[in-house]
């Protein structure tokens, strides 16, 4: 199984990526590329790098998190990069539609930023069949 690294956090709000960076890169270890917002994200697919694991805000103005991952799911180059949602939105409902729609986990929002990478990892761990 591939190692996690880069993960690539996508939000509408600027304090939530900064946090999330923070503990990924001084907690995790990880490489951390941000983007605000799905639009920004899915205008900068050919020239962006592709990560291991994207972690993607589900409410957000312009193109919502699932918009969001309807159109990464198209790149030929991201439709593999498993995708965790996060939202306030954790109801047993709200969860299983975002799986449905192909999301590898949901995280609750507000999340925890020191057991964030833990999260991260075993949802990697998880989906590559070793959890």
């Amino acid at each position: 199984m591939k190692q996690l690294s880069h993960i690539l956090c996508i939000d509408d709000e600027e304090d939530i990526l900064e946090i999330a960076q923070f503990a990924l890169e001084t907690v995790g270890g990880y490489r951390v590329s941000t983007c605000i917002g799905g639009q920004k994200a899915c205008a900068g697919l050919g020239e962006r790098e592709t990560p291991d694991l994207i972690l993607l805000d589900v409410m957000m103005p312009g193109m919502n998190g699932p918009e969001t991952l309807r159109k990464l799911q198209t790149s030929e180059r991201f439709s593999d990069v498993p995708v965790v949602f996060m939202t306030a939105k954790v109801q047993p409902s709200e969860v299983a539609h975002l799986r449905e729609l192909g999301a590898a986990s949901v995280i609750a929002k507000p999340f925890d930023p020191m057991t964030l990478p833990d999260q991260l990892e075993k949802i990697w761990s998880a989906y590559h069949g070793a959890g």
